[in-house]
């Protein structure tokens, strides 16, 4: 995509904070990255696609987006922002690429419908309260932990969440 005639090739700074009526987004493929607040408070947004040119989510980039259900972070991606998909209350899916190496404080925070995630081996560090008050039953991580865990990573999970690890994994 191109705006006057140029390639759109970020979506900056709360471009589209608290548009209620935004439903549906389709990053261009041209776009490599993601500006804080971009789509915070867009509280009407339930699906959003995210192209494999976008190399990092900047914080607060979906926060309180309520009606998002799912979102694919792809393997381009390698760092997701503080609070980027925090009060997503709806949503129940998240896939996490796997180039991805940070993953911030409080991202997932109060997201009350995600109940499974799986981290890949890339993910080196998990900021502080990363998934504080999610809904998370199941975590599931593909190698090593990460060997930088924040403080109350995985806080307040329903009783019973479980972590699986695979055999010979350290950390």
């Amino acid at each position: 995509s191109s705006y006057a005639e140029k390639p759109v090739t970020s979506i900056g700074r709360s471009a589209f904070s608290s548009c209620s009526r935004l439903t549906s987004v389709r990053i261009p493929d041209s776009v490599t990255s993601i500006g804080d607040r971009a789509f915070r408070y867009c509280s009407n947004l339930t699906s959003v696609t995210i192209p494999d040119s976008v190399t990092s989510i900047e914080g607060w980039t979906f926060d309180y987006c309520g009606s998002l259900t799912s979102v694919t972070i792809p393997d381009s991606v390698t760092s997701i922002g503080k609070k980027a998909f925090a009060h997503c209350s709806s949503l129940t899916s998240v896939t996490i690429g796997n180039s991805v190496t940070s993953i911030g404080d409080l991202t997932f925070y109060d997201s009350v419908s995600l109940t499974s995630v799986t981290i890949p081996d890339s993910v080196t560090s998990i900021g502080n309260r990363a998934f504080e008050y999610c809904g998370l039953t199941s975590i599931t991580f593909e190698g090593n932990a990460p060997s930088s865990l924040g403080a109350g990573v995985f806080k307040y999970l329903p009783i019973g969440a479980t972590i699986t690890v695979p055999v010979g994994a350290t950390g």
